[in-house]
């Protein structure tokens, strides 16, 4: 080292301090430039750095940032520079199929939380089997605080109508018309009156509901189009004889929503469709009316998501909802929806019942699947619920059910999409489907005969009159 350090001699012109300093900072200089540790600064090609230099908490280690070499020639040479503040990569596709045996076929963000939308409707339908079995059949009750005069057919006094069927509507009023006047009923001197959980025509409103009931009990203010759809569910039903004679009972009194008066007596008892032709049609059309009502019934959407949570098993991170019909910012993983699948499948299989009783049939019924796979191929091979919400979520989407493929094998799916166009991603949704059935042969139709009666309710509601629009969207903000 000593040849390395000129002598102080060589500068006569410094003072004793000023040579000191000198000295000094010589020293340091060379010290530096032989320093391993300021060595290790120089990077080498595909040498490791540390990522940070701030303090390394104790019992962890932090891994190096490998850089790529200059002069790479294969894949795995080629490492990408470290990207700093990169945005949290959100999945815009869930997609979960399994067999019926439970073995997973394809799987991406299972465990990733969507909006499912009307699917919703699925959890719901699960909820309602159990708790009021698939034979429920929801009761109106016609009622009376009036007396009788069987020679004139004539009640002087009110005319009370009691229920909560969520399926309720201008056929059943027709028909209840009809049972009046076969015991002898045809005119009310009093009023309507409708209790307030009364509800017609999917109409939240108990006085519009009331004054629906009003007109169409009375074939003079009866609209054309009730008549018309009244003659057609006979027809199905055949039953002719009916329609020989026009079911009519005036009310000469006002409506009113009110409890029930007191010293009334029952006059009959209307009954529903069974639950199992209920929950066809709402689900065939997604009727977001039908399944609020029915949420009600069970608790809300709280009720139908403890049930989720502790009679499923479902986490409580699979599944958060905010309605009972789909519509708003719900939450429920692939997974958990799965689950909710199969757990409906196997309730109705307690009732002798397939899922092609309660949901669509692509192609065949009529809502929001008949234009879905309707071509030879795929028609009649897939049943399925549908959830669409055009502006929720950035625009969502859904597709749960099951598909019949040509080698016999049966595969459950849960496909949720979000944040693009609802009608692309139907387009995904169908592909993924057809592409896995195809894999195994092609489609094969299920084993199904349609009933128009059910997806009508049996007698009441006509396809004309239960669609409230032609595909299902979220409500438009008042």
């Amino acid at each position: 080292m000593k040849h390395l350090i000129p002598s102080l001699t060589h500068f006569p012109n410094l003072s004793r301090p000023h040579r000191s300093s000198f000295a000094l900072t010589l020293l340091l200089l060379l010290s530096l430039s032989v320093s391993p540790t300021f060595a290790q600064q120089t990077i080498a090609p595909n040498a490791a750095t540390p990522s940070s230099n701030l303090p390394v908490p104790a019992g962890r280690t932090v891994k190096p940032t490998v850089y790529a070499t200059p002069n790479a020639t294969t894949v795995d040479d080629v490492v990408p520079l470290p990207v700093l503040n990169a945005p949290i990569v959100v999945p815009r596709q869930g997609v979960l199929i399994e067999t019926a045996a439970g073995r997973s076929v394809m799987e991406q963000a299972g465990d990733t939380e969507f909006n499912p939308a009307s699917a919703i409707k699925l959890a719901t339908a699960l909820v309602s089997l159990r708790s009021l079995g698939a034979k429920h059949r929801f009761s109106t009750a016609l009622m009376t605080n009036g007396i009788y005069d069987s020679a004139t057919g004539t009640i002087a006094g009110d005319l009370i109508v009691v229920g909560r069927d969520p399926s309720f509507h201008d056929e059943h009023a027709v028909e209840i018309a009809r049972e009046l006047n076969r015991i002898g009923i045809s005119v009310i001197t009093g009023d309507l009156i409708v209790t307030p959980t009364f509800t017609m025509n999917f109409s939240a409103s108990p006085l519009s509901s009331g004054n629906r009931f009003y007109d169409t009990l009375d074939a003079t203010r009866r609209p054309t189009s009730v008549a018309r759809a009244w003659t057609q569910a006979r027809a199905l039903a055949g039953d002719t004889q009916t329609l020989a004679r026009v079911p009519s009972v005036a009310v000469m009194g006002a409506v009113y929503v009110s409890n029930v008066p007191a010293n009334s007596r029952q006059l009959m008892l209307h009954k529903s469709s069974p639950l199992v032709d209920v929950l066809k049609t709402m689900l065939c059309y997604s009727n977001n009316f039908m399944a609020e009502r029915l949420g009600d019934m069970l608790g809300g959407s709280t009720g139908i998501e403890n049930y989720l949570i502790d009679k499923l098993g479902i986490d409580p991170d699979e599944a958060r909802l905010a309605s009972t019909s789909g519509l708003g910012v719900n939450r429920m993983t692939p997974r958990g929806m799965m689950r909710v699948y199969r757990a409906l499948a196997a309730e109705l299989a307690t009732e002798n019942l397939t899922t092609a009783d309660i949901l669509p049939v692509a192609g065949i019924d009529p809502g929001t699947l008949k234009k879905r796979y309707d071509d030879a191929l795929g028609r009649g091979s897939i049943i399925a619920k549908t959830g669409t919400l055009v502006r929720t979520d950035g625009g969502t989407s859904a597709l749960v059910g099951e598909a019949l493929a040509a080698n016999g094998e049966r595969l459950y799916f849960v496909i949720f999409n979000r944040g693009g166009n609802v009608w692309r991603s139907r387009s995904q949704q169908d592909q993924i489907v057809l592409d896995q059935q195809l894999q195994r042969g092609g489609p094969r139709a299920v084993a199904y005969i349609p009933r128009s009666s059910v997806v009508q309710l049996a007698n009441a509601p006509t396809s004309t009159t239960v669609r409230t629009a032609s595909d299902e969207y979220e409500a438009n903000p008042q």
